[in-house]
């Protein structure tokens, strides 16, 4: 009986060292408790409490809790979603994507992470933001890119509305090689004379830009610099009527100026859309709208076909 009393103690001392072992581990149990389901996965308090951490830091707004929770949600949405149609980002393309971040914060990667950790950030928190952001980005324009698209005519139907100014909407690219034949300063007039007759042979002699860059560039004293595209909007008018006057592969008519006797070897001219500052302004916050009037659409949609279970409310 003695010998059995003895061992009692021990099945005893192992529970006090679970409940010992359960009150130490008490607090970070409680913030693992699941708030919502979505689709079967569920959101923590731990994930809304870092959350809600990483929103602070990069807006510096405190967002109220139901707020988080819906960004955790959507995330988790966007990301079955994804995977739904084959637009599941890997580790490795989430890493490259978190160094870019740190790139652009003049930091390393391991830098950012020490300043999140710093802060009682997770560097897994921005990651998971990060991928959702990539998966969405990328559903919306895959699936609506058509829906997306931002007519020209409407462009510049809206800066004429927004400005008073109406734009031209088409006009003319010209893609051209400016050509130099070189004249030291001092020249005499006879020299000249001689390189304009020679600009007048080669003008009668090129008939693409192919056999201009095969001749200027082994002619010495003459440089064909690289080619330069430009729309009828960038040019002034009298450049532009030499252009249009110009058959496409032929030299415009010599002209002489500090660095010597130039022209201009017209290789393509075609029809184009002016662009111009203000139009790429307003088209760039026509596609925004149009952008986030989609995805916002498409949001709602897959939100309402989700499996959303709230816990411990």
């Amino acid at each position: 009986m003695r010998a059995t009393t003895m061992t009692n103690p021990l099945p005893v001392l192992r529970l006090l060292l679970v409940f010992a072992a359960l009150i130490l581990i008490g607090a970070p149990a409680r913030a693992q408790n699941i708030v919502v389901m979505v689709n079967g996965d569920p959101i923590t308090d731990f994930d809304i409490d870092q959350r809600s951490k990483l929103d602070q830091l990069t807006t510096q707004k405190t967002p109220s809790r139901q707020d988080v929770i819906n960004e955790l949600i959507n995330d988790k949405i966007k990301i079955k979603e994804g995977k739904k149609y084959g637009v599941d980002p890997g580790v490795a393309d989430i890493d490259q994507s978190y160094a870019g971040m740190a790139q652009r914060l003049r930091l390393t990667p391991e830098q950012l992470t020490k300043s999140l950790e710093s802060k009682g950030l997770r560097p897994d928190t921005l990651k998971s933001r990060m991928k959702s952001e990539m998966v969405w980005t990328s559903l919306v324009r895959g699936r609506y890119k058509e829906r997306l698209q931002v007519g020209e005519r409407d462009v510049a139907a809206a800066v004429e509305a927004e400005t008073g100014q109406k734009l031209q909407v088409e006009g003319t690219e010209y893609r051209m090689q400016p050509i130099v034949l070189i004249m030291p300063r001092g020249s005499s007039p006879a020299f000249l004379e001689t390189r304009q007759k020679e600009a007048e042979t080669y003008r009668s002699r090129i008939a693409s830009c192919e056999e201009a860059n095969s001749l200027f560039r082994s002619t010495p004293n003459a440089t064909i610099r690289e080619a330069v595209t430009k729309t009828s909007a960038e040019l002034p008018d009298a450049l532009r009527k030499v252009l249009d006057d110009t058959p496409i592969g032929h030299l415009t008519a010599p002209e002489v100026t500090k660095a010597g006797i130039e022209m201009v070897v017209l290789c393509s001219r075609k029809p184009t859309m002016i662009d111009t500052p203000k139009k790429r302004e307003v088209r760039e916050k026509m596609y925004t709208e149009k952008y986030e009037k989609t995805q916002k659409a498409y949001l709602d949609e897959i939100r309402k076909a989700a499996m959303i279970e709230y816990r411990n409310r």
